[in-house]
């Protein structure tokens, strides 16, 4: 987990088919450009939820770099949830208390990889800015909330 101990993340499990795509995946990239390099996305395709990330590794790739930009880590196609699940995500889901139930779950963790938060896909990346950059500016998070 080379990436969890130098920048605050936002993990995501994404899908190229979904409602929450173009907005998500748009915002992300926002995000990224806007607060590199303290912060990355790691983005995760996940097929489990509705079929929506039908494609290969390299199909999904090509897809969110020529329609979005995308200019964060996009990993292999993994399982989320039940069978297969990497020890990674098992720990995400473990320590937030949240496991997903839909593409787009975004998991907040700090630069010494402890996870903050979590929020299902109903949550705009907007509306969760401030703490990202709370987390950056402070190590901390201000007024955020237990509830999921």
């Amino acid at each position: 987990y080379m990436y969890m101990y130098f920048q605050v993340l936002l993990v995501v499990n994404v899908a190229s088919e979904c409602g929450y795509t173009d907005g998500h995946y748009r915002s992300l990239v926002n995000l990224q450009n806007q607060l590199e390099p303290d912060f990355t996305v790691l983005a995760f395709p996940c097929n489990q939820f509705g079929n929506q990330e039908p494609g290969t590794n390299k199909e999904i790739k090509d897809f969110a770099e020529k329609t979005y930009g995308v200019n964060f880590p996009m990993f292999s196609k993994i399982n989320v949830i039940n069978d297969n699940v990497p020890d990674f995500w098992t720990f995400l889901t473990d320590e937030a208390k949240a496991v997903p139930n839909w593409n787009f779950w975004k998991y907040l963790v700090d630069k010494k990889g402890k996870v903050v938060h979590a929020w299902g896909p109903w949550v705009s990346v907007e509306s969760i800015t401030p703490y990202i950059t709370d987390l950056i500016k402070y190590g901390k998070v201000r007024g955020l909330t237990d509830e999921l």
